[in-house]
């Protein structure tokens, strides 16, 4: 069973690439500075931060679905990000080394599955999940903090 995961497209975001700290607060984001490896997580290039590197805050649909589990939720993309994490049957940077809350929608977007799993099973549980033929998506998310991490799709 194979599994593709891509990061997010970053043409809603590139908006806010260049904006002062007072006009990322007026759409509702904030700036961060990395200061630590592993500390940021980019949901576009699927790869932590280095420190350094310019991040934005923000609040992100995940689950547009209309259903009891639409959902928003805090994420962090690079500033100037322009290349999206596109790879069929691999775990990406960011998440390999996280605990992560995988959840399984069905047909009418509702979780038939959920799993806690360290980044390193990860492969092997969307295999798993996927192997049951009603899981039409996962999402996968930081166990921890609750983070939106990716959308993992059949491939």
């Amino acid at each position: 069973m194979h599994f593709r995961i891509r990061g997010l497209d970053p043409a809603p975001f590139t908006h806010l690439y260049g904006l002062s700290d007072a006009d990322l607060a007026a759409h509702g984001a904030e700036r961060y500075i990395a200061d630590a490896p592993n500390s940021l997580p980019d949901r576009i290039t699927m790869r932590d931060a280095e420190p350094g590197e310019a991040m934005i805050l923000l609040n992100h649909t995940y689950q547009p679905a209309t259903s009891a589990y639409h959902g928003t939720h805090a994420i962090f993309v690079k500033e100037g990000a322009t290349e999206t994490y596109d790879a069929v049957d691999e775990i990406p940077p960011v998440m390999a080394h996280r605990l992560l809350s995988l959840r399984g929608f069905d047909e009418g977007h509702k979780i038939a599955d959920g799993r806690v799993v360290p980044g390193s099973e990860a492969a092997k549980a969307i295999r798993d999940m996927f192997a049951n033929p009603a899981i039409r998506y996962i999402h996968a998310h930081n166990a921890g903090h609750g983070c939106y991490s990716g959308l993992v799709e059949r491939a």
